[in-house]
């Protein structure tokens, strides 16, 4: 398969290249901020995504779920932000192919209600169209989830 290439400054980048520059800004944020601004998902979300989760709205978190759009995901960072407090976030791997980017990392969150803590690996599956995110799905420990809501 041949890499599209890019000129970014000057200088040729594959297409996979770029996604992961993409992403990796956005964790980074998305970790500085401790979760309290989702402006640098909503910047990179095309109009219209498949976007998952793993619990699909289980455990008390309805909002853990499947969107279609941009606009709907409103309604996912909203139930972040009212239900848990991050106190951890770390993307520790990038592997990417043609259109696609899997994140492999870690997260803790305090779920307010309970007091209780999610510690769990983290996989995120995206995929690029254009330079935005059309697809994504995420897995983390839902036994974990269930626990804490409960």
């Amino acid at each position: 398969m041949s890499q599209a290439l890019l000129a970014v400054g000057g200088e040729q980048v594959s297409q996979e290249a770029q996604n992961v520059g993409i992403l990796k800004k956005a964790y980074a944020d998305w970790a500085t901020s401790k979760g309290g601004s989702a402006d640098q998902w909503t910047a990179i979300f095309a109009d219209k995504i498949k976007f998952g989760s793993i619990a699909q709205g289980g455990h008390g978190a309805a909002y853990l779920t499947a969107y279609q759009s941009r606009d709907e995901l409103a309604q996912y960072f909203a139930g972040l932000t009212r239900d848990w407090e991050m106190i951890e976030y770390v993307a520790e791997h990038f592997v990417a192919q043609d259109d696609r980017v899997v994140m492999l990392g870690r997260c803790s969150w305090r779920f307010k209600r309970t007091g209780k803590i999610v510690a769990t690996p983290k996989v995120d599956s995206w995929r690029f169209a254009d330079g935005k995110a059309v697809e994504f799905c995420e897995y983390y420990d839902t036994a974990k989830l269930r626990d804490a809501t409960s």
